[in-house]
């Protein structure tokens, strides 16, 4: 985004201040915004609302890393002040939240000003707490393992993941009844379409990094992976048979994974699992990767029902936040709620390949 103000236009050694419309804090797709007054964001929180969705303008200052940023309600942004000027802006706006963003806090954070504010009753935030509340995903580029630590959550009780299961085990057994019809047809479909076996098994990552075998019906050619390594699936896949898009589109090739629940190796809702080879590179890549597999994998997940299938590590980073996310608030409640969320991605079609 090009800056809103030219950095000429700050005057003297001051750190950067910039103001944004509140209105920008609730575009479409955010279930909330900061609150019902003003916010102030400390440090590089400007870049991250603007990763969040939020149409935040930033003046660039040349000579300071520190970025100060005043979300207040008005239409139009300007620099207002420096550091030292908090305490006043926080007083003549009537802010009710300050957001810090600051990626190295040795030396740079306005302690003074910000315990004030504290003491008065404003709320301080963490620029990756807002980024969470409100995208519903947890920004892993420059996370600290800290954040992780000491953040709320991240701890499903004995009695939720007792509770967890019987809602696993009740789910994938009506679920097998009921489906029983449309996986025999599934099968025949799959059969009689091309020469080869209608059920498959992969090997998996699970949790705690087991691996296991998962089984689906098979969406594509015997031959799909002819040259022996994984290959990812792509947007209209060459490889994916005409009753392989099909079933791909309706979920329909995921049902025998109901097995792979009722034997314990997954849950209905968690993390979807992935393939050795490519949990490998991925692990390589991704900040925190692996942290994905402390609890067990799912037939269906928040990313799931949150973005698109994923093909490349760009995906499995974006994916990732959101099933962090899932980990640290993992409860019943929210795995009903992805279940229903997953009717209405099959029922529109949405995410597959």
């Amino acid at each position: 985004m090009e800056p809103v103000l030219p950095a000429a236009q700050l005057q003297g050694d001051v750190d950067e201040l910039v103001l944004l419309a509140a209105h920008q804090l609730a575009p479409a797709g955010l279930d909330e915004d900061l609150g019902a007054g003003d916010a102030v964001a400390v440090g590089d929180a400007v870049g991250v609302l603007q990763e969040a969705g939020v149409d935040a303008g930033v003046a660039h200052h040349e000579r300071h890393a520190v970025e100060l940023a005043l979300l207040v309600h008005h239409r139009e942004h300007d620099i207002l002040g420096g550091v030292g000027d908090i305490d006043h802006l926080v007083a003549q706006k009537r802010v009710d939240r300050i957001v810090v963003g600051l990626s190295d806090r040795r030396g740079r954070l306005p302690i003074e000003q910000l315990l004030r504010a504290k003491l008065s009753g404003v709320r301080v935030e963490d620029a990756t707490t807002t980024y969470e509340r409100l995208t519903g995903k947890i920004l892993v580029d420059d996370l600290k393992p800290s954040w992780l630590i000491f953040s709320d959550g991240f701890r499903a009780s004995r009695w939720t993941r007792f509770v967890k299961r019987m809602l696993d085990l009740s789910l994938s057994l009506i679920g097998f009844i009921l489906a029983s019809p449309l996986m025999l047809l599934t099968a025949l479909a799959v059969k009689l379409e091309s020469p080869g076996a209608a059920l498959y098994s992969q090997e998996r990552v699970g949790e705690n990094g087991r691996v296991f075998k998962i089984y689906k019906f098979r969406s594509m050619r015997p031959d799909a992976e002819q040259a022996g390594s994984p290959i990812w699936a792509t947007d209209k896949d060459p490889r994916v048979t005409r009753v392989g898009r099909v079933i791909r589109l309706t979920r329909l090739d995921e049902l025998p994974q109901l097995w792979n629940v009722l034997n314990g190796d997954m849950s209905f809702v968690g993390p979807r699992p992935e393939r050795p080879f490519f949990v490998e590179r991925l692990a390589r890549e991704i900040p925190f990767y692996m942290q994905r597999h402390a609890v067990k994998p799912g037939v269906t997940g928040w990313a799931q029902v949150k973005y698109r299938y994923g093909s490349s590590i760009e995906d499995a980073m974006e994916k990732l936040r959101y099933d962090l996310y899932y980990i640290k608030h993992l409860s019943v409640f929210f795995d009903l709620t992805i279940v229903l969320d997953t009717v209405k991605v099959i029922l529109f079609g949405k995410g597959a390949k």
